[in-house]
């Protein structure tokens, strides 16, 4: 073969050669991004979760900083001590809480799992990021470095008012300042002391399945919310008629049967001609039973996601979900009971309690929290942690309205136990009946704010078994809103 008959074939064989060297060079570069992209995404992962790894029982890591560190002190609002650690004379740590039982729930324990603010900010908490000179002083010392402290936006005297007023009942307490979602109490019943967790621990757990003394009621409870499910009817109904609603008309005469479903009034109790805040106030169960039937099922349905029933709340401390069931299918007579907060919708007192914190807050709910800071042992803010609106609920004349109707169930409705005062107060009562065998058997509920004009607190009050709620629920209401105004 002639020389010059070998140049096409070499030809050929270079552009084979490019042409592998391209795949090769795709190929590995397709690795090396694929590698950078995980590892990338590990580190993100790593850095976002870092709280959930290191309490995770497989890792040591803590044991090795409570050797180094003292866990630090969870302080209320006005600085008083809610949990510290005190060293004892043979040397051991014991985690004090001063207030006993009072914080309980909210505060939580150190110990057997850990709960409450204990557990969502342990992380901050076994830390120290004291300056490397105050760490170097301690060394001299012979002493262990002090930990973080987390700064509440825990009231004392509103806890304890809300402790005293729940008394001996079951059942829980929330008050927050709508304006900011600062939470100021959360009183759940029974309770416990956390300086004996770990002494009573199995007689606790021995008893939760009858009492749930463990159980946070306020935000893991589960209960029928009766008639302050009527917030959640009229924020729908205003929604769809904003300029029509006041033409809304019913006469009530005790009972409502259709569509082979009956519903009555508190004990048939007959209200006659009313419009919907008539029906609102009194509380008047046909009225709004009716008014159900009457809603868009399409639209309601999409409201009832926006108010974050069947899903997540902003909030990080463990909290059971509401449920409601509604949608094309649902008979009649479902919705019947549903309307008025029966059959199977079930709600948790701290949900209803942020949408009513969004009613006084001109329909925007302000995400709730407990932390206001995390501080070094000598004062410096490592995290502050500023009031942030979550989501618009309703509109803001929805919450207006909402709000004035809330105003006349104080007035002349069915919580004028809060009539009166020095402060004005607007609210819903419930009275939910849980036992189908028994309808008097039923929980108290109140939910509201104050001042009605101008709202600075919210008040959410769930009392198990105990009937009406502007009989049970209302005065404990009161109770804690005169602790709050007293200042």
């Amino acid at each position: 073969m002639k020389a010059r008959d070998w140049k096409p074939y070499a030809e050929d064989r270079q552009a084979e050669k490019k042409r592998i060297r391209g795949q090769i060079l795709f190929v590995q570069w397709l690795f090396i991004s694929l590698f950078a992209a995980m590892a990338a995404f590990i580190c993100i992962y790593a850095v976002r979760n870092r709280k959930t790894f290191f309490d995770n029982s497989y890792n040591g890591r803590e044991a090795k900083l409570l050797a180094e560190n003292t866990r630090g002190k969870i302080f209320a609002a006005d600085g008083q001590v809610l949990a510290e650690t005190v060293t004892e004379a043979d040397g051991s740590e014991r985690r004090r809480y001063p207030f006993g039982s009072l914080f309980s729930h909210v505060v939580g324990y150190s110990t057997k799992g850990r709960s409450g603010i204990e557990k969502e900010e342990n992380y901050a908490l076994v830390h120290s990021d004291l300056p490397l000179s105050e760490k170097a002083a301690a060394d001299e010392r012979g002493s262990k470095y002090p930990g973080n402290n987390v700064f509440t936006t825990l009231r004392p005297e509103i806890q304890q008012a809300a402790s005293d007023a729940l008394g001996m009942y079951r059942g829980a307490v929330i008050a927050t300042d709508p304006a900011t979602g600062a939470i100021l109490a959360m009183v759940s019943k029974p309770d416990f002391d956390p300086n004996e967790i770990d002494v009573r621990w199995n007689s606790y757990l021995a008893g939760d399945s009858a009492e749930g003394r463990l159980l946070n009621r306020a935000t893991q409870g589960m209960y029928p919310p009766g008639s302050t499910f009527k917030l959640i009817d009229a924020i729908e109904y205003l929604e769809e008629h904003p300029d029509t609603w006041q033409d809304y008309r019913y006469q009530c005469t005790g009972t409502l049967e259709k569509a082979g479903g009956a519903v009555h009034c508190f004990h048939y109790e007959v209200h006659g001609s009313v419009d919907l805040v008539d029906s609102f106030a009194e509380s008047c169960n046909c009225s709004f039973a009716n008014l159900g039937l009457e809603l868009d099922r399409s639209a309601y349905e999409n409201t009832l996601e926006k108010l974050m029933f069947d899903g997540k709340l902003p909030f990080s401390y463990p909290y059971t979900e509401s449920h409601v069931y509604l949608d094309a299918e649902t008979p009649e007579k479902e919705v019947m009971q549903m309307a008025i907060g029966q059959g199977e919708t079930s709600m948790s007192p701290f949900h209803l309690h942020l949408i009513t914190q969004a009613a006084a807050d001109g329909g925007i709910l302000m995400r709730p929290r407990l932390v206001e800071s995390i501080r070094t042992a000598d004062g410096s803010v490592l995290r502050q942690d500023m009031p942030e609106p979550y989501a618009r609920l309703m509109s803001e004349k929805t919450a207006a309205e909402l709000r004035r109707m809330m105003q006349a169930v104080v007035e002349r409705g069915t919580a004028t136990k809060l009539s009166g005062f020095s402060y004005t107060a607007a609210g819903k009562t419930g009275s939910a009946e849980y036992d189908p065998e028994d309808e008097s058997r039923s929980h108290a509920w109140f939910t509201g704010f104050a001042p009605a004009e101008n709202p600075q607190i919210c008040v959410t009050v769930i009392i198990e078994g105990m009937g009406s709620g502007g009989d049970y629920a209302v005065p404990i209401a009161r109770r804690v809103f005169d602790s709050y105004f007293a200042k």
